[in-house]
């Protein structure tokens, strides 16, 4: 596809609203659980972030494409392999050429290029507002792009994509293989480099180097993973990683938390914090629309202080359910949902948002260095 080139094709949703556009990326059929991200920047992150595996992306943001693609970008940390969003929705879609002189020093290439580079299909040219809306008065739906027109063989697809509730995704975008993430930058440390073990039910790139960055060496475990295993590597502290997906199904992860709680520090992010609480006891339910953007307001109950904070999940936890050696640290402010957690008697603490952002604000970085510092204390001790 090029600038003068429009495929025209349908977004069907599962209740039969439709919507007409333009092919865009490699221009296949995708299906996926529709969701709407309010960030404003960042969309290359935001296509690539593992946690968006089985969704398709709608972008409230009006122009996508504009500042070009690089690969530093992506926040998928396997070489030559992406999982990320299946699909995406955009309104205004810069599809020019390469050789433009995009506005942004790293740019190297088109987005549509990166997109075709990843198999990525979406479609342009609608109104990202009404559908946003649609999401938002009758919740997250199910739907298919395709250049296919006929309007009654989409419906009939769009009616059989399985809900996102009941889904283990994690195992599908888990590395195959244990590996050590060393970015070979951070020689000059004034601190000595910690063991933290990283069970990746969908990590982020970004993650990865913040612990780096903070003076922790990560090997990524696969999502399969047992305590067994980890603990006979004799890692410093564990972290559980954001992911896709519905948390309930995934019992090997429940089950290998319950048996490393009080034995290494654990620190969990998004799916992680929320697999943290199920292996407390605790229930998860599904949200109607989720939290999908950079600009989320959360409470920090220590200090009353707000922070913004990037988000990207369709399932919470629910406060009603938790254990009384649970204790709720952060609040959004916008639903009241739980939005960070602790143990009081164990060295166990997680946050449901995205603290290395990648898009996003910097307000939570020092979740990173706290956790650097639980560690140290644990041994101290």
């Amino acid at each position: 596809m090029n600038a003068n080139t429009k495929l025209p094709a349908l977004l069907m949703l599962d209740d039969g609203t439709c919507f007409e556009g333009y092919a865009m990326g490699a221009c296949q059929e995708v299906v996926g659980e529709l969701v709407f991200t309010t960030g404003m920047s960042g969309y290359q992150e935001t296509i690539t972030d593992p946690s968006y595996y089985g969704q398709i992306v709608v972008f409230t943001a009006a122009h996508i494409g504009n500042y070009g693609a690089t690969g530093r970008d992506s926040e998928c940390p396997y070489p030559k392999i992406e999982y990320g969003a299946s699909g995406i929705v955009v309104h205004d879609f810069f599809t020019g050429a390469d050789d433009i002189d995009f506005p942004h020093f790293r740019a190297e290439c088109s987005l549509q290029k990166k997109l075709l580079e990843m198999g990525v299909s979406g479609i342009y040219g609608i109104d990202t507002r009404a559908l946003t809306l649609h999401l938002r008065m009758h919740g997250s739906r199910n739907g298919i792009i395709s250049t296919n027109l006929d309007s009654a063989y989409l419906l009939k697809r769009a009616k059989t994509i399985p809900s996102m509730a009941g889904l283990d995704l994690a195992s599908k975008v888990t590395t195959k293989e244990k590996f050590v993430f060393d970015t070979a930058k951070n020689e000059a440390c004034n601190k000595k480099m910690l063991n933290v073990a990283v069970i990746d039910y969908g990590v982020k790139r970004s993650i990865l180097l913040h612990l780096y960055n903070n003076n922790m060496l990560p090997t990524v475990y696969p999502a399969t993973a047992t305590a067994e295993e980890i603990l006979a590597a004799k890692p410093d502290a564990v972290m559980l990683t954001n992911g896709p997906g519905d948390p309930e199904p995934c019992g090997y992860a429940i089950k290998t938390i319950q048996e490393l709680i009080g034995k290494l520090p654990i620190f969990g992010i998004c799916l992680g914090h929320q697999l943290i609480s199920l292996a407390m006891g605790a229930k998860t339910f599904k949200m109607r629309f989720g939290h999908h953007g950079l600009n989320h307001p959360v409470k920090e109950v220590a200090t009353g202080k707000v922070l913004v904070t990037s988000q990207n999940h369709g399932f919470c936890v629910d406060p009603g359910t938790l254990p009384s050696n649970v204790k709720v640290t952060h609040w959004n402010l916008n639903d009241n949902t739980v939005e960070g957690l602790a143990l009081t008697d164990a060295p166990v603490f997680c946050v449901q948002f995205h603290p290395e952002a990648a898009p996003g604000t910097w307000d939570a970085y020092g979740l990173f260095g706290a956790f650097r510092t639980m560690i140290d204390d644990f041994y101290k001790k």
